[in-house]
């Protein structure tokens, strides 16, 4: 925004197009206004809207999402602008997809990506996001290559070659005033109905697999993995997710989590809780309600997102804030909470990173906790190895892990099982 203002002082025309995930519209909206009030800002966005091009030349700013992009490309590709910039550019990681597409076709002086993630699950990703704002820097054949062709001489080379197009900055760089924040692993152990469960699952899977394996190979055994594998998970949450009677039970996960925010919201605490899985945040829901618990709860069914996140963050009566990572891994502000629970772990490290960083951020006056729950002997603590074992990729081009499974091995599989 300081930077469009700065333009705008310069040349008088200046006239930018902004990309974002529709749920970050209001954010933008919100901080363009409280920040740079002297921007003209169009929302091009919803269905009722009407794109006139003489009209969009009267805006410093047309504000916009992935998908109207998509819809409206044919249209917008047709005017000129000074800059073009995406904000959480990973939405376009992905070479192959229309938004991307979308994105090529966008005429701009100045091109623009910002994300804190640029490499979510592979080299592609980072080499699609450079292809949209330095066109023709890279050779196309790059997006079709494998993490398996980047050895560490090429990523150091690659490395090189990139620095000049990449401002990377840490949180520790340029926030050094922000509080501390400290993290924890809290493991419980499995209830022994819980644990008969699982051991009969991996039992399930494991024979399973094993047959598949034999009859199509390893690498064409992928949907089956993942189905075990989230099955488990699942099992390690709470058994109501695998079946819906047994939703009122509690789960060894809850009873520690609610021991913790019985403690947190006696001392005035205000609590995130975050999780992949929207239907074990629905009965934790239930549960918090039982207990007359005062909650928010976010997924991407939520219409009314800015309303809920203004009552937790005024509130002082609601104390806990349920939230998928999907809907509110990126965009929130939330430094009313210092505490934050993640109840599943995730396959990409980064994305429980980004969550935390909800309430780790400008603004937070208090020191952050943040509490990731792992069930003992579970594939959840396999997960946990598997992760620290699987860094050398993003981590010789960037500096941190963003890979996971793109590299999983059979003796890996076994160890997950056994």
């Amino acid at each position: 925004l300081s930077l469009l203002l700065l333009l705008k002082k310069q040349t008088k025309q200046n006239h930018a197009i902004l990309v974002v995930p529709t749920s970050l519209i209001h954010n933008w909206l919100a901080e363009a206004e409280k920040f740079a009030p002297h921007l003209k800002v169009l929302n091009l966005t919803g269905s009722d809207r009407h794109f006139h091009r003489d009209r969009l030349a009267t805006y410093d700013v047309i504000l916009t999402t992935y998908q109207t992009l998509r819809m409206d490309i044919e249209k917008l590709k047709e005017v000129d602008f000074s800059y073009f910039i995406l904000d959480e550019a990973h939405y376009v990681k992905n070479s192959e997809s229309q938004s991307f597409m979308a994105c090529r076709l966008v005429k701009a002086e100045r091109r623009l990506a910002l994300t804190g993630t640029p490499i979510e699950n592979s080299v592609t990703d980072l080499l699609s996001i450079l292809s949209i704002v330095t066109p023709g820097l890279l050779p196309e054949s790059l997006n079709l290559q494998k993490d398996r062709d980047f050895d560490r001489d090429r990523l150091k080379m690659l490395s090189r070659s990139l620095r000049p197009f990449i401002l990377r900055r840490t949180k520790d760089q340029v926030l050094k005033d922000l509080p501390a924040k400290t993290e924890q692993i809290l493991y419980c152990e499995l209830s022994p109905v819980e644990r008969k469960k699982y051991d009969e699952l991996k039992m399930f899977y494991w024979g399973n697999l094993t047959k598949k394996f034999a009859e199509k190979g390893f690498e064409r055994t992928k949907i089956e993995i993942l189905e075990a594998l989230l099955r488990l998970r699942q099992a390690a949450c709470h058994i109501g997710l695998l079946d819906q009677k047994q939703s009122q039970e509690t789960s060894s996960k809850f009873s520690l989590l609610l021991d913790h925010l019985d403690s947190l919201l006696s001392e005035g605490h205000k609590v995130l809780v975050f999780s992949q899985f929207t239907s074990l945040l629905k009965i934790l829901a239930s549960h918090l309600k039982g207990r007359e618990i005062l909650h928010e709860y976010l997924d991407g069914k939520t219409t009314d997102r800015e309303e809920r996140i203004q009552k937790f963050q005024n509130d002082p009566s609601i104390g806990v804030f349920l939230i998928s990572l999907k809907a509110g891994g990126v965009g929130l502000n939330l430094t009313a909470a210092n505490y934050v629970f993640i109840l599943d772990p995730w396959w990409n490290p980064q994305a429980e990173a980004q969550a935390i960083d909800r309430v780790h951020r400008i603004g937070q006056k208090q020191n952050v906790f943040a509490y990731k729950i792992i069930a003992k002997n579970t594939v959840e603590e396999k997960v946990l190895e598997l992760q620290k074992a699987k860094k050398e990729l993003a981590e010789n081009l960037l500096g941190e892990d963003k890979t996971l499974f793109k590299k999983l091995k059979m003796e890996d599989l076994s160890a997950l099982f056994n």
